[in-house]
């Protein structure tokens, strides 16, 4: 009877059997699990398993989906100045995210708005196409060959304004364009009269002193950069303050106190700089001494390198 109990305990077939077996594939040992492959992320440092992994089509690297997923979502919130590329910044490929890869991340509205963005800076570096310059059309034009003289005419097609290809105002035949042309030249009906009252240094749209973008300020200080070309300028006199990380251009002249921050925050603010200039002389300085004595040793490593490579080699 026992020898008959063992016997059937033993039977593969056996409904206990199919039980353990079950259970065992369920639950597999910790010692198991140890062995299955991480691998780690580039932007998190963690490390994940496989299937919790994304790579990028274009050059193969490989971060965790979750960061990839943000990464992809900030840039498209942000606003595409170019594709969106690897957030390796020494990939090896340069590689960028396809429009496929990107559908699969994101929620149907950011996909919506990474489309339009797109198709925006496609116009903007087209040069055969550019907006209607009025604020209630924001149609696309098609304009004529780029080696024709300037000014030259082009009509929207939606709403049928004529406007300078060269400055974007309304059409002024037989005139030169105007450097600074009000915005209240081309924007139609009563859309104008809103703006009239406030042109000069108040006003709420103007142009990059640059590329001659059209910006909106809302809300913010008077120091603005253009996103189209990152330039730099006051908002009030439209000088440039690319090289002025101090913000001196607010202590005098007609901007004087008008940055929009309190003193306190722009001493805060030039103290800052200075302790980053200075931090990086005195790296430099205490960093020199070092630099010139490893210089001899360098160059012996090369001239041995260079004179064991002239040697012929054995015969």
């Amino acid at each position: 009877m026992l020898k008959t109990m063992y016997k059937h305990s033993l039977n593969p077939r056996s409904p206990v059997a199919e039980v353990m077996t079950s259970s065992s594939s369920r639950y597999r040992p910790t010692w198991d699990l140890a062995l299955d492959p991480l691998m780690s992320c580039k932007l998190c440092l963690g490390e994940f398993p496989l299937e919790q992994m994304t790579a990028i089509h274009q050059c193969q690297c490989v971060f965790c989906t979750l960061c990839l997923k943000q990464y992809v979502e900030l840039l498209i919130k942000e606003g595409l100045e170019s594709a969106i590329s690897c957030p390796d910044s020494a990939c090896p490929e340069s590689g960028h995210l396809q429009e496929n890869e990107i559908e699969c991340m994101v929620a149907a509205e950011s996909m919506q708005r990474y489309k339009r963005l797109k198709f925006e800076r496609e116009v903007l570096l087209d040069p055969c196409r550019t907006w209607c310059p009025s604020s209630s059309c924001q149609a696309v034009c098609q304009l004529s060959e780029a080696g024709l003289p300037l000014p030259q005419l082009v009509q929207c097609p939606a709403c049928s304004l004529e406007f300078c290809r060269a400055c974007r105002a309304i059409w002024h035949r037989g005139q030169a364009c105007q450097e600074n042309m009000p915005i209240t030249s081309f924007l139609p009906g009563d859309t104008s009269s809103i703006y009239k009252s406030e042109e000069g240094d108040d006003a709420p749209i103007k142009r990059c002193p640059k590329c001659k973008v059209y910006i909106e300020r809302d809300e913010g200080c008077a120091q603005m950069m253009c996103k189209n070309c990152k330039h730099a300028f006051c908002w009030y006199c439209l000088e440039s303050l690319d090289d002025d990380f101090l913000l001196i251009h607010y202590d005098k002249g007609p901007c004087r106190n008008k940055l929009g921050h309190s003193r306190a925050s722009v001493i805060w603010h030039r103290a800052q700089v200075v302790g980053i200039f200075a931090g990086f002389g005195l790296l430099l300085l205490v960093a020199s001494p070092f630099l010139l004595l490893a210089t001899p040793f360098v160059l012996c490593c090369k001239c041995k390198c260079s004179k064991g490579d002239d040697d012929p080699l054995p015969t």
